[in-house]
C-alpha cells in the first residue's frame, strides 16, 4: 500500500469516527430534547391552568372577576387538549361551569367543578410519568449506543497510532541513516527495505545512486590525487611564506619561503602541534601568537626578520578557512592559513620618505627663523616707522610665517612618531607648570578674542607620571584648537581630576562641535573636518594621539554638535 493511500485511509477513518460520534450524540440529544419539550409543552400548561381554575374557584361566588379568570384559563385548557382523556374532563368541567354561572350559590356545582379539575391534573401527572419514562429508556439506550460507538472508535484509533506512524516513521529514519554514511563517505551502504510502494521503489534508487557513487569514488581518486600535488606545488612556489594548520592546530603544510626564514626544515613543521613548535622557536612563537584570538584582535605591526641576508619586514594575515559541507547550513572550522607578505621595500621607502620630511622640516627652520627676526625688525619703531597698509602686510607675514613655523615642528613631530624614535622620559612631574605653559603659550590669542581660561582642578592632585614636555604640547595643542574654534567673548574650561588611579586632562570649549560621522576620524593623520575654519594642518590630534598612548594613557573626545567639545587625555597617577 502506498504512503498517500495509508494517510488517506488512517485519516479518512477518523474523520469517519469523528463524523459518527457526533451524529449519534446529535441524534439522541435531539430526541431527549424533543420527549422533555412534550412535558413541558403539554402536561405542564395544563397543570398550571388547573391550579389557576382551583384559585378561581375559592374567590367564587363572591368576587366577579374569579368568573373572568376562570373562564380565561378554562379557554386556555381546551386548547392545550393533548392526552387520552382529557377532552372529556375538560368539558364536563365547561358543562359545569355553565351551571354555576347560571347559580352562583349553588355549592354542588363548585364541588363537581373542583373533582373534574382534580381528575384533570391526575391524567396529565399519570402522563408526564410516562413520558418521563420514555426519556429514562432514551437515555439510557444513548448511553449505550454511544459508548459502543466510543470503544470501536477507540480501538481503531489506537490500532492506526501504534501502526500508521511506525510504518511511515521506521523506512524514514532507515533512509536517514543510510544518507549519513554515504555523507560520510561510506559507499558501501545499502539500504534494505521490505515495504512496498515508495518505500521499496525509493530503496531501489538509494542503492543505484550508492553503487555509482562507490564507483565514481575509486576512479576519480588518482584525479584527486593529482589535484592535491597541484596544489602543494603552487603553495611551494608562492614568493610569500605559508603555512597551513588544522582545526586542531596541528601544522598539514608549509612552502620553501617558510622553511627558509624560520630556518626550520619541512619535517620539523608538518604533522607537528603549533604549540610545541612554537616553544622550540621564538619566530614561529611570533608568528603564531594571535591564532586563538579573533580577527579584530590580532596585531597589525610588521614583523621583523632577518632573511636574505637583510633585516627584512612581512606582514602577517592570518585567514581562518570556514567550509558549509554539502547540505548543511551553517559553516564549518577547517583551519587557518597564514601568510606573511614581505613589505621590506616599501618599509624602506616609507623610511625614506620620513627622513626626507624630516631633513626638509629641520632645514625650513633656519630660514623661518631669520625671516621672523627681520620681521620683529621691520616692526622695530627705532628702525623707522611704518604706514598702516605696511603694518598690516608685515602681520600678515607674521602670521604666515608663525604656521609654516608651527607646520614644521608639526612635521618634525610626526617623522619622530613614524619612525618610532619618540623619547618618552616618564618620572613624577607637577601638574601646576604643565598647566601654566599651555595657558600661556595660548594666551595672547584668547585675548584677542575676549576668550576667558577657567582651570577646575582637584586640590588633592599634586603631580602625574609623565613626560611633562610631551604633555604640554597636547594640552597646547588642545587648547590652540578650542580658542581657534570658540566664538568671541567665550570661555575655556580646563578640568583636572582623578578617574579611579589615573588623572584626566579635559579642554571643554563652547564652539560649533563636531558631528558625529566624524568623531572617530579625529585623531586619523591630515583628517580636518570639512568646512572647519583654516589654519591646521590635520596633524597636531593625530600627534598627540601618539605621545599620549606612548606614555601608557588614553586620549578620547566628547562632542555635541551646535553646543561644543571635550578633549581629554589620561595619564597614570604617580
Amino acid at each position: 500500500m502506498k504512503i498517500k493511500t495509508k494517510l488517506t485511509f488512517g485519516v479518512g477513518s477518523l474523520f469517519l469516527m469523528i463524523f459518527l460520534l457526533a451524529a449519534l450524540s446529535g441524534w439522541y440529544v435531539y430526541r431527549l430534547k424533543k420527549d422533555t419539550g412534550n412535558i413541558l409543552t403539554a402536561n405542564y400548561n395544563t397543570l398550571r391552568y388547573a391550579k389557576n381554575m382551583l384559585l378561581a374557584l375559592e374567590d367564587m361566588p363572591t368576587k366577579h372577576a374569579a368568573f373572568f379568570s376562570f373562564e380565561n384559563n378554562l379557554n386556555q385548557q381546551r386548547k392545550n387538549v393533548t392526552e387520552p382523556g382529557e377532552q372529556q374532563t375538560t368539558d364536563v368541567i365547561a358543562k359545569h361551569f355553565k351551571l354555576l354561572k347560571s347559580s352562583p350559590q349553588d355549592g354542588r356545582g363548585i364541588s363537581a367543578i373542583r373533582r373534574e379539575i382534580t381528575l384533570l391534573m391526575q391524567q396529565n401527572m399519570t402522563a408526564i410519568a410516562d413520558k418521563s419514562l420514555v426519556a429514562d429508556r432514551t437515555a439510557e439506550q444513548a448511553i449505550l449506543v454511544i459508548s459502543f460507538a466510543g470503544a470501536l472508535c477507540f480501538i481503531i484509533a489506537f490500532i492506526l497510532l501504534v501502526n500508521l506512524p511506525s510504518n511511515i516513521a521506521d523506512p524514514i529514519a532507515k533512509l536517514t541513516g543510510s544518507i549519513r554514511q554515504i555523507a560520510g563517505q561510506n559507499y558501501k551502504e545499502r539500504l534494505h527495505l521490505q515495504n512496498t510502494g515508495e518505500f521499496s521503489e525509493l530503496a531501489k534508487s538509494f542503492n543505484t545512486m550508492a553503487e555509482k557513487l562507490e564507483e565514481y569514488s575509486e576512479s576519480k581518486l588518482d584525479k584527486i590525487l593529482k589535484e592535491k600535488k597541484r596544489i602543494e606545488a603552487l603553495v611551494d612556489n608562492m614568493h610569500d611564506p605559508v603555512i597551513g594548520l588544522d582545526e586542531y592546530g596541528q601544522i598539514i603544510f608549509a612552502n620553501e619561503e617558510a622553511s627558509h626564514i624560520t630556518t626550520l626544515k619541512k619535517e620539523q613543521l608538518i604533522g607537528r602541534s603549533a604549540g610545541i613548535v612554537s616553544n622550540e622557536n621564538d619566530l614561529i612563537k611570533d608568528i603564531f601568537k594571535d591564532l586563538a584570538l579573533a580577527s579584530d584582535q590580532r596585531e597589525k605591526r610588521p614583523i621583523k626578520i632577518y632573511a636574505n641576508g637583510r633585516e627584512s619586514y612581512f606582514e602577517k594575515d592570518i585567514i581562518d578557512i570556514n567550509i558549509l559541507p554539502t547540505g548543511e547550513s551553517n559553516p564549518t572550522f577547517i583551519g587557518q592559513v597564514v601568510i606573511l607578505k614581505n613589505i621590506t621595500t616599501f618599509k624602506e621607502l616609507d623610511l625614506a620618505k620620513t627622513n626626507f620630511i624630516g631633513t626638509v622640516s629641520h632645514e625650513f627652520k633656519t630660514p623661518i627663523a631669520a625671516i621672523q627676526m627681520g620681521i620683529q625688525l621691520l616692526g622695530n619703531e627705532q628702525i623707522g616707522h611704518l604706514n598702516p597698509e605696511q603694518i598690516g602686510l608685515l602681520n600678515g607675514i607674521k602670521d604666515d610665517s608663525d604656521r609654516l613655523l608651527k607646520i614644521t615642528g608639526e612635521l618634525l613631530n610626526m617623522t619622530q612618531v613614524e619612525s618610532g624614535a619618540i623619547q618618552i622620559s616618564l618620572h613624577e612631574t607637577d601638574v601646576q607648570p604643565i598647566i601654566d605653559y599651555a595657558v600661556m603659550a595660548n594666551q595672547f590669542a584668547a585675548d584677542q578674542k575676549r576668550i576667558k581660561f577657567v582651570l577646575e582642578m582637584d586640590p588633592s592632585i599634586n603631580t602625574v607620571l609623565a613626560d611633562s614636555e610631551k604633555t604640554a604640547w597636547v594640552l597646547t595643542n588642545f587648547l590652540s584648537n578650542a580658542v581657534r574654534y570658540s566664538y568671541e567673548d567665550a570661555s575655556i574650561q580646563i578640568r583636572v581630576e582623578k578617574k579611579e588611579s589615573a588623572i584626566q586632562f579635559s579642554v571643554t570649549d563652547h564652539g560649533q562641535g563636531i558631528e558625529p560621522k566624524y568623531l572617530d576620524k579625529i585623531f586619523e593623520r591630515y583628517f580636518r573636518v570639512p568646512g572647519s575654519k583654516k589654519g591646521g594642518t590635520g596633524l597636531g590630534l593625530s600627534i598627540s594621539k601618539e605621545f599620549i598612548e606612548a606614555q601608557g594613557g588614553i586620549i578620547g573626545v566628547n562632542s555635541e554638535y551646535g553646543a561644543g567639545s571635550s578633549f581629554y587625555f589620561s595619564l597614570n597617577a604617580s
